[in-house]
């Protein structure tokens, strides 16, 4: 396996990252994901420190962090906004250098792309994006590492989003696909659709990649897709629009109805969580055989401890 130079690296998100550099990342949540199943105990963070700031509450991205760090020895230290002053009575660049003095790393989960960027720039530590209104890098991540397992590969693989297209999810699965020859299709009424200066960076190393970048309208796109992905209709702070999300986007409704139209037997089915059932998707297709939506969550642990891996320790002397 060819290791980048990583240490030290931020992740807030996956534009300056390199295909190389992503497809090691995978490589290393995979060998990782098999070490852990196998039983494996290595204390590889022992005496390492990490700082978790959340302004929104999470399941999978906090206990991934925490027991990704954790069981390798380190000391995770769960900060929401009410243990500390996040650009309150301190300002966020104070908070970010108080924390750079303290800790070995930062994961920030949040609404400002802005707050994870200045927390990167000021702490002088690797910084990670664990949601931000604008990207999830981590999740998307995992959701490439789930196309693989299932696949044996996920370049030349096709993924269709349905749903908000604007969103950090779709914003970072545009990344990854483009960089890495995923072709990806999102699927989205047109006032829910990525930004056109967004989408002309992604094809740039679609390009590059082999990737076809598809933005429309029509459920009919999910011809001979191989997974089929959507997320809630309303994210984290958008509530009050909730009844007009879902009258714009009943008709991406993932069913049984829509995966039949993939006519693809070995289609799969992705979700980052959680899911209203019988929203966005409907409990048969959730609960159903072509679902992988738990190796999808599992899969957050191991990359986001190949992160922490990659960009904390000198791999040629621990892994």
């Amino acid at each position: 396996m060819k290791r980048p130079e990583l240490k030290g690296r931020s992740l807030l998100n996956l534009k300056n990252w390199t295909p190389e550099e992503i497809r090691f990342l995978l490589q290393l949540a995979a060998k990782e994901k098999q070490a852990a199943h196998s039983g494996e105990v290595r204390q590889r963070f022992a005496g390492k420190t990490l700082a978790l700031i959340f302004e929104k509450r999470s399941t999978r991205t906090r206990c991934a962090f925490e027991t990704a760090f954790g069981e390798e020895g380190g000391h995770p230290v769960f900060l929401s906004t009410d243990d500390i002053q996040l650009g309150g009575k301190e300002s966020l660049e104070d908070t970010a250098r108080v924390l750079g003095r303290m800790f070995s790393a930062i994961g920030f989960r949040g609404f400002r792309q802005q707050t994870v960027e200045v927390l990167s720039g000021k702490s002088g530590i690797p910084v990670y994006n664990a949601l931000t209104d604008a990207y999830h890098p981590t999740q998307a991540l995992a959701d490439i590492l789930t196309v693989q397992e299932e696949f044996g590969r996920a370049e030349g693989k096709t993924l269709c989003f349905l749903g908000d297209g604007r969103n950090n999810v779709v914003h970072s699965l545009l990344i990854i696909c483009a960089k890495l020859g995923v072709h990806c299709t999102v699927i989205a009424p047109e006032s829910l659709r990525p930004h056109p200066d967004f989408l002309a960076e992604t094809a740039v190393w679609a390009q590059q990649s082999g990737a076809k970048i598809t933005i429309t309208g029509d459920p009919a796109a999910v011809r001979h897709a191989d997974a089929i992905y959507t997320d809630v209709w309303a994210s984290m702070g958008e509530e009050a629009q909730k009844a007009e999300r879902v009258r714009l986007l009943s008709p991406y409704q993932v069913n049984d109805s829509l995966l039949a139209r993939t006519e693809n037997s070995a289609c799969i089915f992705l979700h980052c969580l959680p899911a209203v059932k019988n929203e966005e998707v409907t409990e048969s297709v959730f609960e159903g055989p072509s679902s992988r939506v738990w190796e999808q969550a599992e899969n957050r642990k191991h990359t986001i401890k190949a992160i922490l891996l990659a960009t904390l320790l000198d791999l040629d002397v621990y892994c």
